[in-house]
């Protein structure tokens, strides 16, 4: 065949439509891999989607208990910034994620750092640091409740052997925050600890014997070749801590309903009182949606800072 004078040879002929619309369909290993991602797809797009939009929807209404609604457009967000409650909560919230974040990101790599070293019985150990994560945290939190008790508690009863206390640590507003963000820290520490220990075992073992014949110490190995190498690793961490933190309330609800004066009354403490205790249910779909803008921007912050590759 000739096309303008010229002669064009079967490669040629193979780069027109029809050679691109086979190009353009799907590959049977492509089509196997859509058919196993399709049920988590289906399950996200229904339990995940689908509520963020509704919620969405139901948060420009006053729609009631009893099926009463009308659109009211942003009113809620408008009554949600000039609401004193929601500011306090939110002040709560952000201070209780600044203390538990930090604190359970260093018990998890702590002990993560600690398990690596160990070879005898490094499974046991797992399975010690492991277990408060798979119990319920209402039973944590009743447990550490008592632990913190300023009559009987386990806690002031070893300071009393030093004459120190007792002290009212759930009963007083600047201790509640570090007192909660201690237990969730202890019950959840065990699930990110796993992960950490599994990046710090996919380290490569060259980079550290190279690190050591040149003369780096420790700290200088843990610095400039393990932290590095674990980066992507910190990065889930801190953003599934983050999240965690941010919707804290069961330890909150058992440890102190809240209180002292508010001091532990937590963002989504105050959505569930306006959906459950108040029935507004526009209103706490107003404050869902503002806690998952402010989760978001804290996750790409994090991004930006720890996730980013070099």
């Amino acid at each position: 065949m000739t096309e303008g004078g010229r002669a064009t040879s079967p490669q040629n002929q193979a780069t027109g439509p029809a050679a691109g619309a086979v190009r353009r369909r799907l590959s049977p290993r492509s089509l196997a891999g859509l058919l196993f991602v399709a049920p988590m797809l289906v399950l996200f797009v229904v339990f995940r989607f689908v509520p963020v939009v509704g919620a969405f929807l139901l948060s420009l209404t006053d729609y009631r208990l009893n099926g009463r609604w009308s659109f009211i457009a942003f009113d809620n967000y408008s009554r949600l910034f000039g609401d004193q409650l929601f500011r306090d909560s939110l002040l709560v919230t952000l201070t209780y994620a600044l203390i538990f974040v930090p604190l359970t990101v260093l018990l998890s790599l702590g002990t993560a750092l600690l398990l690596h070293q160990v070879v005898w019985s490094r499974g046991f150990f797992r399975g010690v640091f492991f277990l408060p994560y798979v119990t319920s945290i209402v039973l944590a939190a009743v447990l550490w409740k008592w632990i913190y008790n300023a009559e009987d508690g386990l806690l002031n009863g070893v300071l009393g052997l030093a004459s120190l206390g007792p002290y009212d640590f759930l009963g007083n507003s600047a201790s509640v925050l570090p007192s909660i963000a201690v237990t969730s820290a202890w019950k959840g520490f065990g699930y990110s600890m796993l992960i950490l220990l599994a990046g710090l075992q996919a380290v490569p073992q060259s980079y550290l014997e190279a690190a050591t014949i040149d003369g780096a110490g420790r700290w200088q190995r843990f610095r400039y070749i393990t932290l590095p190498q674990l980066r992507p690793i910190l990065f889930f961490v801190l953003v599934i801590e983050t999240i965690g933190a941010f919707q804290v309330f069961d330890a909150m609800y058992v440890m102190t309903a809240g209180g002292p004066v508010r001091s532990s009354y937590s963002l989504v403490y105050f959505l569930y009182d306006s959906g459950f205790k108040f029935f507004d249910f526009g209103y706490a779909s107003a404050i869902g949606l503002v806690l998952f803008l402010i989760v978001l921007v804290v996750s790409l912050i994090q991004r930006r800072f720890v996730g980013r590759e070099d």
